[in-house]
């Protein structure tokens, strides 16, 4: 069940979001439509949670949910934006407000990626590895390559000093997103699902969902055009859990 696939944009990141939500708000009218049960699952926040069953109902949902964020993000000039918004829709937290728990790992800058940062061999590079967080939730784990010189000195202290993610400190910058892909981790639902009857329901079992759903790159630019920062998320499926 848990293919991956991967691709480049041949149209643009705005244009895919559109046929994405399009998607996405039909297959959850027809999930609503059919209706399923939800078996009670451990309270984790204070939206207290609830497993998915393992039903033909619960992966069109969970599908639908999948491309509907999917879509947002690339529709988004902030991750973390979307993010917080997310989570407010979704009362995964008492507050709904997005932090960065920094990593201590080190992944040197590749040739490549100083060339798509239009920046020279000698330049300095920052690497940020952190978890997204929304209460209890880690939504996302961000892996992210950026260029101090072009940051405000308080934006540099904040990156380094405190948990605020990095679209929040850099927001000042009016900044914009590019994506450059998108790779889906796992799919609840089999390739050309739509095509075929649906599966045997197992209503009284709790659907596997791993922990990776999926993943995006993108470059971040500042409003003067330049790029101040190339980024590689990856979505857990700790954006499935809240209560419904």
């Amino acid at each position: 069940m848990s293919t991956a696939s991967s691709f480049k944009f041949a149209r643009s990141p705005r244009s895919k979001a559109a046929s994405l939500r399009r998607n996405a708000g039909a297959w959850a009218a027809l999930a609503c439509a059919a209706g399923f049960s939800l078996l009670q699952g451990t309270s984790v926040d204070a939206a207290a949670a609830t497993a998915w069953p393992d039903t033909y109902q619960a992966r069109l949902a969970i599908w639908a949910l999948i491309e509907t964020l999917n879509a947002d993000l690339l529709a988004s000039h902030s991750a973390t934006q979307t993010l917080t918004e997310w989570c407010a829709a979704h009362d995964m937290a008492k507050d709904p407000k997005i932090f960065a728990h920094l990593q201590r790992i080190a992944k040197p800058i590749t040739p490549e990626q100083r060339r798509q940062l239009e920046i020279g061999p000698n330049e300095p590079v920052i690497y940020r590895r952190v978890d997204l967080t929304c209460g209890t939730h880690v939504l996302s784990q961000a892996d992210n390559w950026y260029v101090p010189s072009r940051l405000t000195p308080e934006m540099n202290a904040a990156l380094t000093e405190t948990k605020a993610p990095f679209g929040r400190v850099v927001r000042p910058l009016h900044i914009r997103r590019r994506t450059m892909a998108v790779k889906i981790l796992w799919r609840p639902l089999p390739n050309n699902w739509e095509m075929a009857p649906p599966q045997g329901d197992h209503p009284r079992h709790p659907l596997v969902i791993p922990a990776l759903l999926f993943e995006h790159r993108a470059l971040v630019y500042a409003a003067d055009g330049k790029p101040i920062s190339e980024v590689d998320e990856t979505y857990r499926s700790d954006i499935l859990d809240f209560r419904r």
